[in-house]
């Protein structure tokens, strides 16, 4: 893969981003874009608050 020279750091970071990946990808050919920008702006709004919460896991509770 261009731009990863370390094969552990290349699996380290598409493991995790596999799973980011699928959070955004939404089927755009099935959707009108009405409701993919809406969609879209949702899972934004879930990841700013999941990101939240994993910088400061002390305000979880």
């Amino acid at each position: 893969m261009r731009g990863f020279r370390d094969p552990t750091r290349t699996q380290k970071f598409l493991s995790c981003f596999g799973l980011i990946r699928q959070h955004f990808a939404l089927k755009r050919h099935l959707l009108r874009a009405s409701l993919y920008r809406k969609q879209l702006a949702a899972r934004f709004v879930a990841w700013r608050e999941f990101a939240e919460l994993a910088q400061n896991p002390s305000t979880a509770f």
